[in-house]
């Protein structure tokens, strides 16, 4: 009941003072009173809610997201801190402020497809609690480039009158299910949506599309980079060309990874997300939801994402920016995802178990880590493992 009178206040217009927000007070509500409320939903009507609990811009608010260590500077793009949302969160851009307020350095929507589509049957999505992890089978469920790309324009126009965002904005595009030509897809999400955004993202690697996969094949990805690359050169946007990356899987071979490794450098591609969600089921896998199909993410993600974030940044030699994403849930996480090669690191399921306060507290955790390694910046902390720093996760140890 407290829930529903609190989205009932403030669909009627009810705002509530950035100071409320700011307090460590709110956080705890938020992370100890809401979310257990909203955990008692299933799964998929827990992520509406949250969605339209950002929207509302109801969620805990960062006073002071940008941090000294934690800035840095990627394909020219400057972030107040490297922590970003990761895509699949706000699906349809409808939540940008709310989740920029919670003091990420990016926030990455979508995936988009050009036309919309409902995406797989319900239920689709899982919560698996004693594992701290999630399944989904979404398949891309999608408002389409049209409705994403009129609440962008908004966005933007919005902006010249509020305080612009502190989290720097990331794109992701995908393909509608029953589109033979995936370049034709992916080019007209870079086509559409790429003037809005801070980078954009060719999203080849979810496991809830027939077929998708299949295109980080040697010769499918390299036609894709090249296609994709020449769309995104035709967007005029500053003086620099719009960052664009690929997200992968993190079930991939040592071959497809050097295959893709190549086909990125050779292509032009600025960077890549490592990893998405696994088809893997590891053993240690206790909860009931275990079977189901889709794609695994949260904490059993961890050591396989930050190993195919090492081999990527192994096989690029380091010169291609990378973002680590797969387990991510605290600063120990963030950490050792940027000791293996990542710039930049993103969360998402771990929210589900943390709460939106924990990405104030993983900042913070991540800030002591630097310190306590001698590390002045986060950016001198990138690769860290590839010349011979030593470092043992906590949960390893």
């Amino acid at each position: 009941a407290g829930l529903v009178a609190v989205l009932a206040a403030a669909a009627a217009g009810f705002t509530m003072k950035d100071e409320i927000r700011q307090s460590t007070g709110y956080r705890l509500i938020c992370d100890f009173g809401a979310m257990p409320l909203v955990r008692l939903l299933d799964a998929e009507r827990a992520h509406k809610v949250a969605v339209v609990f950002a929207r509302l811009r109801l969620t805990p608010m960062d006073a002071a997201p940008r941090h000294e260590r934690l800035a840095t500077s990627v394909w020219g793009v400057n972030f107040c801190n490297p922590v970003g949302l990761a895509a699949g969160f706000d699906k349809h851009a409808e939540a940008l402020h709310g989740l920029s307020d919670m003091g990420f350095g990016l926030v990455e929507i979508g995936s988009v497809t050009p036309k919309p589509q409902p995406g797989n049957p319900t239920p689709r999505m899982f919560r698996l609690t004693e594992d701290k992890a999630v399944i989904n089978r979404y398949g891309f469920n999608s408002e389409g480039h049209a409705a994403v790309k009129k609440r962008l324009h908004f966005h933007e126009t919005m902006c010249a009158h509020e305080p612009p965002l502190t989290a720097r904005l990331g794109v992701n595009v995908g393909k509608n299910k029953t589109q033979p030509d995936a370049a034709a897809d992916y080019c007209a999400g870079i086509a559409e949506l790429g003037p809005y955004a801070d980078y954009i993202v060719v999203n080849v690697s979810s496991p809830n599309t027939p077929g998708l996969r299949a295109l980080q094949k040697k010769a499918a990805i390299t036609n894709l980079m090249k296609a994709t690359v020449d769309a995104r050169n035709k967007i005029k946007k500053g003086d620099e060309p719009l960052p664009l990356l690929v997200k992968v899987a993190p079930d991939l071979t040592e071959q497809e990874k050097k295959d893709i490794a190549d086909a990125a450098i050779q292509a032009g591609v600025d960077g890549l997300i490592v990893s998405n969600t696994t088809i893997d089921r590891p053993d240690s896998l206790q909860s009931e939801h275990k079977g189901e199909g889709g794609g695994l993410s949260g904490a059993p993600l961890r050591r396989k994402a930050t190993s195919a974030v090492a081999d990527f940044y192994r096989l690029t030699n380091g010169n291609l920016p990378l973002v680590g994403v797969g387990g991510v849930g605290s600063g120990a996480d963030a950490f050792e995802k940027i000791l293996a090669g990542a710039s930049l690191v993103q969360v998402y399921s771990m929210l589900v178990f943390t709460g939106p306060g924990g990405i104030v507290r993983l900042k913070a955790e991540l800030v002591d880590l630097l310190e306590e390694n001698g590390f002045d910046n986060v950016k001198d902390a990138v690769g860290a493992y590839h010349r011979g720093f030593k470092w043992t996760h906590p949960a390893d140890a």
